[in-house]
């Protein structure tokens, strides 16, 4: 039996797709979604439509209402299989300094597209539906594991800090403020900005020596 639709391949933000491949089932639906993203990357949400993601996965509207019964159900799926399709793992440098800057650097190299479609969502998606961003962000982030609580709960295994100054809104700050910036200005944070977040505002908040791990590095003697 011939699949029930065709989809394109992956096809980048502004390019027409490229032959269709016939997929059915999971393989279907994650080209749809991929469609989708690449859609609300050229288009942004102002302009996004069921129509236009039909056409870039080259299927018909019917095959998309099937799984998402309109366009903002469509976008938040879409932004929840492209934050999965490159996870994070989690950094193992040893020292909590150099695991958060490594996260930090991961999210700002990266992060980049998904913070400009985030942008463009903002407005439109909340005078649309009425859900307001931090509540978007945590549908379409929902069951994935929080990278910087697994690099907290290691460093206070390792001694580094004291668990009870951990606050969910503390732990949250460094990957806010990249986000931010990455939302802002839509290119990645520079590196000094990323040491400063970590050295300057983070370990001091947590009660960790904000140059520990320079200190360690030249030693006590003199």
């Amino acid at each position: 039996m011939a699949a029930e639709a065709t989809a394109a391949g992956r096809p980048g933000p502004g390019r027409n797709p490229g032959p269709a491949t016939r997929r059915r089932g999971a393989e279907l639906e994650a080209a749809l979604l991929d469609a989708a993203w690449s859609e609300l990357a050229a288009v942004g949400y102002g302009a996004f439509t069921m129509d236009g993601v039909a056409a870039r996965a080259k299927t018909s509207r019917a095959v998309l209402y099937r799984r998402w019964p309109n366009r903002p159900e469509l976008a938040l799926a879409a932004m929840r299989q492209h934050t999965k399709l490159a996870p994070t793992e989690i950094p193992d440098t040893g020292t909590l300094r150099e695991d958060v800057l490594a996260l930090l650097r991961h999210i700002s190299a990266r992060g980049g597209e998904v913070a400009a479609v985030f942008s463009f969502l903002l407005g439109d998606y909340f005078n649309e539906t009425g859900v307001p961003p931090a509540v978007l962000r945590e549908r379409a982030l929902a069951g994935q594991p929080t990278v910087m609580q697994a690099i907290l709960d290691r460093a206070a295994a390792r001694g580094e800090i004291d668990p009870d100054r951990i606050s969910p809104r503390l732990a949250a700050l460094p990957i806010d403020l990249v986000r931010h910036d990455l939302i802002m200005n839509r290119s990645p944070v520079p590196d000094p900005d990323l040491i400063e977040i970590v050295d300057d505002l983070f370990l001091p908040l947590l009660g960790a020596g904000p140059r520990c791990h320079a200190h360690e590095q030249h030693g006590n003697g003199q």
